[in-house]
């Protein structure tokens, strides 16, 4: 990814879904990213993602995200509007830990973690 970042310092939109993607080291590179589309892959770290200032418009479905405070990272993502998470484990519990929990309610817990989020895997983020 770093790669393409320093080549491609203007690239505003990135599709890299179902690539074997494991963790996304070197993504700060792409600082001018407005979109990022890295569903289905195997990443569980978001931490990079931080550097992004830009980012709107995030697509992380099918990944394995296990715990959900890896959602404070996109909390630093003030201009992130747009997330998909649909998939990953976290939309079932909140961390791999712990047992399902009959109440646990992801989209409230990310809407926590992300208040400025305005849709949730495609449904106004205020519905939880």
């Amino acid at each position: 990814i770093r790669d393409l970042g320093t080549t491609l310092s203007h690239l505003h939109v990135l599709w890299m879904a179902c690539c074997g993607l494991s963790d996304l080291d070197g993504i700060s590179s792409c600082s001018s990213l407005k979109e990022l589309y890295i569903a289905y892959n195997s990443i569980s770290d978001l931490s990079q993602l931080t550097w992004l200032d830009h980012l709107k418009v995030l697509d992380l479905e099918g990944n394995n995200i296990e715990d959900i405070n890896q959602m404070q990272y996109l909390g630093l993502c003030c201009k992130l509007s747009h997330l998909t998470v649909a998939g990953n484990l976290i939309c079932l519990k909140p961390n791999a830990e712990s047992a399902e929990e009959p109440y646990y309610n992801y989209r409230a817990e990310v809407k926590k973690l992300i208040p400025h989020l305005e849709y949730l895997d495609e449904i106004p983020a205020s519905q939880t």
